[in-house]
């Protein structure tokens, strides 16, 4: 087992390549053991402004090429390989996240890196044929231009792999960021500045400041210096981005309470509900596309459902630093006393409990619900914890029409062998994401990923993230 690292981190603010000091302070503490573990500066108005002044001032005297983009994403990328189980414990530690997720989500992030500092080399335009009367003798070809600074507001589920869709695809791009990390997780994001200024990358390409929301965060998006922002977050506080950003451009990754369809002829239904187990409650059920709603025809529910009890009872449950845990902590014990508090009033409401539905400080159990209803809590709304939601369903229309309904629409899991039935789901359900014969919380780091509806606007991935932050610029040459 790991044994917990008693060095009490300490990080301000970093500004043009240097870590700046505060008087106010904040702690961040161990998710498990409740132990403090850093004390991290808050930053004022006017260390925001700083920020994003030297973030402005970089981008616009200190341009970098392609090449050396993509040098300085892949010497990071080696560096993070290097420190992955240091980085890993940070991860434990302020996360709460087990080691084996940590551990996968350093991989995943180097991935992502990679992959943006590939993409670096391949930022292109497109010719434009001016086929109307009146331009014989034109050509026309679109190039794209960074957009300028980022401002980056990052969450605490997975604080390493989401910093770097946001900082790696902005860097690979051309831009300069100011990161604001989740205040519950900032340790990892500070190690990750620091590792990127190891790597080479020029001060003032990378600012940090750290802080709460709602007022680190909205000092950031007052300032109309920041040409575009990228959040990750919930559905509310996506609402007020776009309030206050107003025509800027924004990339919001937000909430979900993703379906998942297993169908009678599901090729294996042992192997659908081990996998809707493992993934629902998989980074303790924190992440945006965890199996939530379990949409299971009648013919094969009793099935399911035994399936699905089995594999939750093998779940180890506890110590994050034990590398044989499979559940943690959540983020903090209030949000597993609010999960504790939705499933009561479910099982008041009629919800039955087939397995788990117990708290221990901050921990909650693997749970599984049978006899939900649409209008509870633990359905309509998006749990973040590791509780699925199991319900039969007699016709495919009527599985169809329930995943729908929802104001969220991310990523949903079909199960079938049906081929016609397969694509027909591509084009009937309302996602930014169908994942046949897998789970919803399947994400390759490369892939397009993005939602519809409340889940936000915009795509991640670092092929798709660099579209959206570089400007396309139209050139017509009179020949």
């Amino acid at each position: 087992m790991a044994t917990t690292q008693k060095t009490l981190h300490q990080y301000g603010l970093l500004f043009n390549g240097a870590w700046r000091e505060t008087d106010d302070t904040f702690s961040v503490v161990h998710k498990h053991t409740g132990e403090e573990i850093a004390r991290i500066g808050k930053a004022s108005r006017q260390d925001v402004q700083d920020a994003i002044n030297d973030a402005q001032a970089t981008f616009k005297t200190n341009k970098l090429t392609p090449i050396q983009r993509y040098d300085i994403l892949m010497r990071a990328a080696e560096l993070f390989q290097a420190r992955k189980e240091e980085l890993a414990l940070i991860i434990v530690q302020e996360v709460g996240k087990v080691l084996k997720d940590a551990r996968g989500e350093i991989d995943r992030g180097i991935q992502t890196l990679i992959a943006s500092a590939e993409e670096a080399k391949r930022i292109a335009g497109i010719g434009v044929p001016l086929s109307q009367p009146g331009f014989d003798g034109k050509m026309a070809f679109t190039v794209r231009v960074p957009v300028g600074v980022i401002g980056a507001i990052t969450p605490f589920n997975y604080p390493f792999n989401l910093t770097l869709h946001k900082v790696g695809p902005a860097i690979a791009a051309g831009n300069t960021v100011v990161l604001k990390p989740a205040e519950m997780t900032p340790i990892i994001a500070c190690k990750i500045a620091d590792i990127f200024l190891e790597a080479g990358l020029p001060a003032g390409y990378l600012n940090v400041v750290n802080g709460f929301g709602q007022e680190t965060g909205q000092y950031l998006l007052e300032d109309e210096r920041i040409a575009m922002y990228t959040f990750t977050g919930s559905p509310g506080v996506g609402r007020h981005i776009k309030s206050v950003t107003g025509i800027r451009k924004v990339t919001l990754e937000l909430g979900n309470n993703s379906p998942n369809i297993v169908h009678v002829d599901a090729p294996d239904v042992e192997k659908a509900a081990e996998l809707c187990v493992t993934r629902g409650v998989g980074n303790n059920g924190q992440a945006c596309i965890s199996v939530q709603r379990v949409y299971v025809h009648r013919d094969i529910y009793d099935k399911f459902i035994e399936a699905a009890v089995n594999v939750a009872k093998a779940l180890k449950v506890g110590d994050p630093e034990d590398p044989a845990t499979d559940v943690g902590p959540m983020i903090s014990e209030k949000e597993a006393k609010r999960v504790e508090s939705w499933i009561e009033e479910a099982v008041q409401q009629g919800a039955n409990i087939a397995f788990g539905g117990k708290r221990n400080g901050a921990i909650f159990e693997p749970t599984i619900l049978s006899s939900v209803q649409p209008e509870m809590k633990v359905m309509c709304q998006e749990i973040f914890a590791p509780v699925i939601n199991v319900v039969p369903y007699q016709d495919i229309e009527e599985a169809f029409a329930w995943a729908n309904d929802t104001c969220f629409g991310l990523q949903v899991g079909f199960f079938t062998s049906n081929l016609q039935l397969a694509m027909r789901a591509t084009q009937e359900l309302e996602f930014g994401g169908v994942i046949i014969n897998d789970v919803s919380t399947t994400r390759a780091d490369v892939m397009p990923y993005g939602g519809v509806k409340d889940s936000g606007i915009g795509r991640e991935g670092p092929r798709f993230a660099i579209q959206e932050m570089t400007d396309e610029r139209i050139i017509v040459i009179n020949l």
